[in-house]
């Protein structure tokens, strides 16, 4: 059994990871601010004896060196999170990612904790090199474009991160997570594939930004809280940087036709301009999909649930939310 720090541990990620280290035998304490995570979320897991919740900031340094204290290992979630947010609130963003993550590692580094930490796909930017590896060069947009604020404070967070290991020697894992989706995420900062299932179920207009030429791959959350727990329990994995997604590509076009079809619904599929979306010269990334071929051969395990599945669970998900009166 380990003790396990989750920082942003009642958010999507961090509620379902908590669920599966419980499962395992772990001890979990969360911290989390609800700025975007959510109490209902980890509801079931408040009265476990081997589960304690606390709210609170990451940025709080103090708090965070108490239960980093207490952990054998941290996984840091806790970050600024969605299209949406980031582009309308990039000072917010900037300073919570490397605000949050020195705090963790300051406290890590004293007596040499385990960190794994959240990075993101994001990080590669604009680059064309298609399927995308760890140690591939990353392209940012320029400064003036507050799209690439989450982009570049992730790049900074992994640097920050693999300069501790190597200076400090903190026993550090990073993460590059790839449109992680499943039950409990929301599209209230911009996520696509609950966005599109909701306005299906409502027979909304399903809205695709841009062209709807752009391709992603989704990953389930519960391949992605699986392959975290490996790798926490992984020594190879120190020092070092892990895609962790599915390689199953979809275009959003595409996408939203598949989530109307599975839905049974009639809505009717609009595209509308970044333009309008968001803001004057915004930029998205062509395609975006993961090399996760490092992920298996240290840990043995890839994400491998179809989209089929992924898809209908999340429109299960949207379906139950708006049944319980949700808006």
């Amino acid at each position: 059994m380990r003790k396990v720090f989750i920082t942003g541990g009642a958010g999507f990620i961090g509620s379902h990871l908590a669920e599966k280290l419980l499962a395992s035998g772990h001890r979990v304490w969360a911290l989390d601010d609800l700025s975007t995570g959510s109490m209902e979320n980890i509801e079931h897991l408040v009265d476990r004896e081997d589960f304690d919740f606390r709210f609170g900031s990451a940025l709080d340094e103090a708090l965070v060196a108490e239960y980093v204290d207490r952990a054998d290992v941290v996984v840091h979630l806790a970050a600024a999170v969605g299209v949406r947010l980031i582009v309308e609130k990039p000072v917010h963003t900037i300073e919570t990612n490397l605000g949050a993550t020195t705090a963790v590692l300051d406290a890590a580094a004293r007596k040499q904790k385990v960190v794994v930490l959240a990075s993101t796909s994001e990080v590669y930017g604009k680059s064309t090199k298609v399927p995308f590896q760890e140690d591939d060069d990353i392209s940012l947009g320029a400064t003036t474009r507050s799209r690439w604020a989450y982009a570049c404070s992730k790049a900074m967070d992994e640097w920050l991160a693999l300069a501790f290991y190597r200076e400090k020697g903190v026993p550090v894992v990073v993460t590059r997570f790839f449109n992680t989706v499943g039950p409990r995420q929301t599209g209230r900062y911009g996520m696509v594939l609950p966005n599109f299932a909701r306005q299906a179920l409502l027979r909304e207009p399903i809205t695709v930004y841009g062209t709807g030429e752009q391709s992603r791959c989704f990953g389930h959350v519960k391949d992605a809280v699986e392959a975290v727990e490996r790798l926490i329990h992984c020594p190879e994995a120190v020092g070092e940087v892990f895609n962790v997604g599915t390689d199953e590509e979809v275009t959003i076009s595409e996408l939203a036709a598949r989530v109307r079809a599975a839905a049974g619904s009639d809505s009717e599929i609009v595209k509308i301009p970044y333009e309008e979306a968001y803001a004057e010269g915004f930029e998205d990334m062509p395609r975006r999909v993961p090399d996760v071929t490092k992920l298996e051969r240290v840990t043995g395990f890839r994400p491998r649930t179809p989209l089929a599945q992924v898809i209908d669970d999340v429109i299960a998900d949207q379906r139950a939310r708006l049944e319980a009166g949700e808006v």
